[in-house]
């Protein structure tokens, strides 16, 4: 009990590993999309970086959303530069896992994003998702900009209306302004792809969410 209430507690700043100046190695290709992982990216694109437990499983429900230029997973939300994923997963970061979705508002509405992310996930579990436990599992939003705050915001509160109707508890959500993204490793990014059979289980409440379509009754 002891090891799982220490990776449930974010660890301060001043107890957070030391990390490293040099960024891990990232692969020049999306290995579904064909598009660079890193920028720059083209003109009229927006990102989106969000935490909602396993990243491997949270990336393949964006990649293949119409609009979605590229995804990669990563960590953010914490305080050690450049972290590996053994680091990660010690609980002495205070990262999150994430994934970075670029996409085309054009095509995709932010609101849209919003949607596949509160449906793809259960957000009211707090430092885990399902089996998975610790600080690196917990749902995040990390916004961009005050429109995506906003939205962000405002989505929750919709989607909170329809899970207590459903028995759930409060969203635990981290909704915060986004700050440096760190690229997961190669093998990392992907994955489901490279890995179709990885385990990865997902874990939404079946509870579907209104943002984009309708207002909360």
């Amino acid at each position: 009990m002891l090891g799982i209430t220490h990776k449930t507690q974010m660890v301060t700043p001043e107890r957070a590993l030391p990390g490293r100046d040099t960024a891990l190695p990232v692969p020049a290709h999306h290995a579904v999309l064909g598009t660079p992982l890193e920028p720059p990216f083209p003109d009229g694109l927006q990102r989106a970086v969000v935490g909602l437990g396993c990243f491997w499983g949270a990336e393949k429900a964006f990649w293949s959303l119409p609009g979605v230029y590229t995804t990669a997973v990563g960590y953010a939300g914490g305080h050690t530069p450049n972290p590996t994923y053994e680091e990660v997963c010690s609980g002495r970061t205070g990262h999150a896992e994430v994934v970075l979705v670029v996409f085309d508002p054009a095509q995709l509405p932010y609101d849209q994003m919003l949607r596949t992310f509160w449906e793809s996930h259960d957000p009211t579990q707090g430092m885990r998702q399902g089996n998975d436990v610790g600080t690196q599992y917990r749902s995040a939003i990390y916004y961009a900009d005050e429109p995506q705050r906003d939205a962000a915001q405002a989505s929750r509160d919709v989607y909170a209306e329809r899970l207590k109707r459903a028995g759930y508890g409060e969203i635990t959500t981290e909704i915060a302004a986004a700050g440096p993204f760190y690229y997961a490793e190669d093998y990392h990014q992907q994955y489901l792809h490279k890995n179709p059979f990885g385990y990865c289980p997902a874990h939404g409440t079946g509870i579907s969410c209104p943002v984009g379509l309708v207002a909360a009754e």
